[in-house]
């Protein structure tokens, strides 16, 4: 199978929706109301497949120096969540161009969004422009990395005195963790589910 045939057979398959709180059954879970938001998931097809991922810059208020996917909350004015993710792209690294696959589940974070990942394909050769006031580096991990299960740890750190577990899938000097790396654990869970296909 293609790449895309791959996405495509992964997006198809039943999913859950995911949340910040799925490691952490303390009975803490906040009663919030979610906004809604979306992020797109580039994966550059080639010989060996990479996802974009962005560093966010370390002057932002919220989620500084954090690993992202370029995205943002919904705009009145975008016609639905793919509309939001290609805008927040083009916006954050100068992405014109890609080919959408599909969505996964949604995703609720502990700031009160709720995600949709938009999975897109984007063409070799592409040559990312970030956005100085948002984004401090723009870089590529091995798909082939972020889709191995066995890659992702479970780590946990103090928040508002109680200890938060989340998934990280570390690459390099790359720190991906939190409502990034579950999404991206989530995708591989649904390739894994039909690697005996391919």
């Amino acid at each position: 199978m293609t790449l895309q045939s791959r996405l495509q057979a992964a997006v198809a398959r039943p999913g859950t929706p995911s949340s910040d709180f799925d490691l952490n059954t303390d009975g803490q879970r906040p009663d919030q109301t979610l906004r809604d938001a979306a992020v797109l998931v580039p994966i550059v097809d080639g010989p060996k497949p990479t996802v974009i991922l962005t560093k966010r810059s370390p002057a932002l208020k919220h989620h500084p120096g954090q690993v992202a996917f370029p995205g943002g909350k919904v705009d009145d004015t975008d016609a639905d969540v793919f509309a939001t993710a290609l805008r927040e792209a083009r916006e954050e690294i100068g992405l014109d161009t890609a080919q959408i696959i599909g969505t996964l589940g949604p995703h609720e974070t502990v700031t009160g969004f709720c995600v949709t990942p938009v999975l897109a394909m984007v063409a070799p050769g592409f040559v990312p422009t970030p956005e100085q006031g948002e984004v401090a580096e723009v870089f590529e991990v091995p798909l082939a990395h972020l889709m191995n299960p066995s890659n992702y740890l479970i780590q946990s750190r103090l928040w508002r005195g109680t200890p938060r577990y989340y998934f990280t899938v570390p690459w390099g000097p790359y720190y991906v963790w939190g409502a990034t790396a579950c999404m991206l654990r989530a995708l591989a869970d649904r390739m894994t589910d039909g690697a005996d296909q391919t």
